[in-house]
This record gives C-alpha cells, sequence and structure tokens, in this order.
C-alpha cells in the first residue's frame, strides 16, 4: 500500500498548474534575532519560478540579503479534504534594474487587475508603475525543493 504522502503528492504538472492559479504566496524570511518573518504576497511566475516586487528597502529585502535561502507557500482551502498546497525551498535571486523591476511590476498589475487582465496596460499606467520601480526590486525565487499535497486525492478518507 502506498504512504500517505505518496498518495497526496502532486504531479509536477498540478504544481505548475496550482501555482498559475492560486494568487498569494507566503515567503518565510529569517529576521537578524533569528525568527522567522513571514510576508503574504502577490507573484507571478517565469519560467515556473515565483518572482515578487517589493520595496527595496523591506525587512524581507533585508533578511534575503543576510540569508538568501526561504521558504515559500502557496495553499488552498478550508476543510480537511480541500487542503492543497505547495511548499518550496528555495534561493533568493535580486534583480533591481528597472527593466526587470518595471516588467514584473507589469506582469503583476495584468495578473491581478481581474476582467481587464486582456486589456493591454495603458501609458499613464505604465508610467505610474515605471515611476514606482525606482523604489523596488524584483526577486526570483530559484526552487530547491518542492513539497505538495493535495488531500482531495483522499476521497474523503483521513
Amino acid at each position: 500500500m502506498a504512504k500517505r504522502r505518496d498518495q497526496i503528492k502532486m504531479t509536477p504538472e498540478d504544481v505548475e498548474s496550482f501555482l498559475a492559479d492560486e494568487r498569494v504566496i507566503s515567503v518565510c524570511t529569517i529576521g537578524q534575532d533569528g525568527w522567522p518573518h513571514v510576508t503574504a504576497l502577490w507573484y507571478v511566475l517565469r519560467d515556473s519560478e515565483p518572482w515578487i516586487y517589493t520595496y527595496a528597502k523591506s525587512q524581507k529585502v533585508r533578511n534575503l540579503e543576510r540569508d538568501n535561502r526561504t521558504t515559500l507557500l502557496v495553499e488552498a482551502g478550508h476543510e480537511y479534504q480541500e487542503l492543497r498546497g505547495v511548499m518550496l525551498k528555495a534561493r533568493a535571486e535580486f534583480h533591481p534594474d528597472l527593466e526587470t523591476v518595471a516588467g514584473v511590476a507589469e506582469e503583476l498589475f495584468t495578473r491581478y487587475r481581474g476582467n481587464d487582465s486582456a486589456k493591454p496596460i495603458d501609458e499613464g499606467t505604465r508610467g505610474a508603475l515605471r515611476a514606482q520601480a525606482a523604489k523596488r526590486v524584483t526577486i526570483r525565487f530559484r526552487i530547491e525543493e518542492t513539497v505538495s499535497w493535495d488531500h482531495s486525492k483522499l476521497g474523503g478518507a483521513y
């Protein structure tokens, strides 16, 4: 009989689809005091890896500059049989150049604006995103290990 862990594991295709469909990623870093620091952020996928856009002077950035190891979590579901998630052990790679920051900002804007996501970004919005980019940084998370679960695969059994 298969182990429970093997029964609920997502396929690589399921992981990719799940990460593409969900909207919030929790980023866990280690603060200077040794305590975990967790933040929930919007993200985009580029080449199957999560990228975020954040203030260059934020606590998470300072933590990742000190130690680029992080654990990321994307999860969904409320009832036990609905729980699904992907935990990623990754290393942060900073991309502070304006073109990359502005590009990720536009991707985030497009992804999270809802029903208008197919509509091109107008020049006013593009200019505003570029202006914000001066104080921001993008972070690419290079995945080293993936753990996934989908409790719906248990068919209601615990």
